[in-house]
């Protein structure tokens, strides 16, 4: 069915807080972000932004078959698309949770500690008309959840959180005296104080079900974590993994170039040496020549660089930092001739000051620099950040952006300043 727009994002918010996984308050529902899949991106070769250096780091980092391709978020419609069928570009999102509360509170009950409490009755969305209200009165999808930190959430279970394994279907209430004392009440009589949902120590949730509801209302995986209460509108229910790479010049050894440019002829062998490397000469005139220009060793070293996931044994801030320091010196009538980088030391007589700058060893001016960013996964309750190198941990476990990402959403940023 064909549906108004409801509102609008910068294409820089879905990469640092709307991807896909993360949980949002729509005007008239309570979302999940969907996986790339189901994003109608119009993703034409001459839209795919091209960085060579960020698509084979995350292809290293995700352990790809081959380069990532990367591409900006859907462009905003003037119409969308909620449901099935043929749709204009989106970014999609699933309902959820499932449960939600009336808002209008009802008389208090019995049971619950005897104080003077507001109740409000807890239904299931299958409960719900088809103007999504119970009994013709307004619902709220209730903020709490249940979640794990390998990403990884699912509807809080309130009859099992009251009854355990007795089987009951009455109806449930959440009954509050104060915002610190909530209580989850049964028409059976039990009830038990939300606040217990926070001792780890017992597992009040149980274990977590490996579900995945952004990918589809049956994706999930097998998951050893314990569920945690989660607050779907806390800031700890979502922390993305993005990537960030500055469009800077070739700074790459000569050696690595080459070993690049012949890597299908040496990714064969998991181990090389001197010798092989000579015999290999003997029926490969490219790695012959290669011998003549660079020594074995040189050529050896590039090799392991190359098959370590990367063509430099440098990080990726590193390497932007060699791009800033080799900038040749330039002032005044200095004309950029790339879109991408342009960047010239400044010389000393334009800044420096005796007494002043003596601990300054060079100052370079960047009148172009962009930098790309992409979302490569994502986790909750607790941030994975990149150290000071831009480096992430190897054995960061990140939730997924869809089954098989075929692609990455990106945003490029372009913009100038002093280094």
């Amino acid at each position: 069915m064909k549906a108004k727009r409801i509102g609008s994002l910068r294409s820089s918010q879905i990469i640092t807080t709307y991807g896909p996984g993360a949980l949002i308050d729509l005007p008239k529902y309570s979302a999940i972000v969907s996986g790339l899949d189901d994003w109608r991106p119009r993703s034409k070769a001459d839209q795919q932004i091209r960085e060579p250096r960020l698509s084979a780091k995350i292809q290293s980092m995700m352990g790809l078959p081959k380069s990532a391709r990367l591409f900006p978020p859907p462009p905003a419609n003037d119409e969308f698309w909620y449901g099935g069928g043929s749709a204009p570009s989106h970014v999609a999102v699933r309902r959820f949770p499932k449960w939600f509360v009336v808002r209008a509170a009802s008389k208090p009950g019995g049971g619950n500690g005897g104080r003077t409490r507001t109740s409000r009755r807890l239904v299931h969305w299958k409960d719900l008309d088809g103007k999504g209200r119970y009994k013709n009165r307004s619902v709220v999808a209730t903020r709490f959840v249940r979640a794990c930190r390998r990403g990884h959430v699912d509807d809080f279970d309130w009859r099992r959180y009251v009854h355990g394994e007795v089987f009951c279907r009455r109806p449930l209430w959440l009954d509050q005296s104060d915002l610190s004392d909530l209580v989850v009440r049964c028409d059976c009589g039990k009830f038990r104080r939300l606040a217990e949902a926070l001792d780890l120590g017992q597992n009040p949730l149980g274990a977590c079900r490996g579900r995945r509801p952004w990918l589809g209302p049956m994706a999930s995986e097998d998951c050893q974590e314990p569920s945690r209460l989660l607050v779907r509108t806390a800031t700890n229910a979502y922390f993305p993994q993005v990537v960030r790479i500055l469009s800077v010049p070739e700074t790459r050894k000569p050696v690595d170039q080459d070993v690049d440019r012949l890597w299908e002829d040496f990714k064969r062998r998991q181990e090389w040496s001197s010798g092989l490397l000579e015999m290999a000469a003997e029926f490969n005139s490219a790695i012959k020549q290669l011998r003549n220009t660079f020594a074995d060793n040189d050529i050896l070293q590039a090799i392991e660089r190359r098959r370590a996931g990367g063509s430099d044994d440098q990080s990726v801030k590193q390497l932007e930092v060699n791009a800033f320091v080799v900038a040749p010196e330039g002032y005044g009538d200095d004309i950029p001739i790339d879109d991408n980088f342009h960047a010239r030391k400044l010389p000393d007589a334009a800044w420096r000051r005796s007494g002043l700058t003596d601990f300054i060893d060079r100052v370079v001016q960047l009148h172009r620099l962009r930098e790309v960013s992409a979302l490569v996964g994502f986790t909750r309750f607790e941030a994975a950040m990149p150290d000071i190198n831009g480096e992430y941990e190897t054995d960061v476990t990140r939730a997924a952006l869809d089954e098989s990402p075929k692609w990455f959403p990106a945003v490029e940023n372009r913009g100038e300043g002093i280094f």
